[in-house]
């Protein structure tokens, strides 16, 4: 399993809004699972910088499918409002991955 991490830009006067509107839909947490993605968590600083991991096997390969879903597609256009231009736009190279410096098992 490998882990993954990336970061996006919430706009700043959108964050708390944001907060509040994130209750991922049954249908997108079924989605993300069947593509599998495991143990997905996301933190978010006041300043709208907001911090994804999950697991997955193939990380590429889960996203791609997961981009092929039609509840995928709704759920990001829901989404996109928050988002500075071009954050989690991935033709445009976001999210940004971040490399994994250190890690400790068990």
């Amino acid at each position: 399993m490998k882990r993954v991490c990336f970061w996006l830009r919430l706009k700043k006067e959108m964050v708390e809004e944001y907060k509040k509107n994130h209750r991922v839909w049954p249908e997108m947490r079924q989605a993300i699972r069947e593509t599998g993605i495991r143990n997905y968590s996301m933190f978010i600083r006041p300043d709208g910088l907001l911090i994804g991991y999950f697991e997955a096997e193939n990380p590429q390969e889960s996203l791609q499918k997961l981009g092929e879903t039609e509840i995928n597609r709704k759920w990001q256009e829901f989404m996109a409002p928050y988002f500075e231009s071009g954050s989690g736009d991935l033709e445009k190279g976001r999210p940004e991955w971040l490399e994994q410096m250190f890690y400790l098992e068990g």
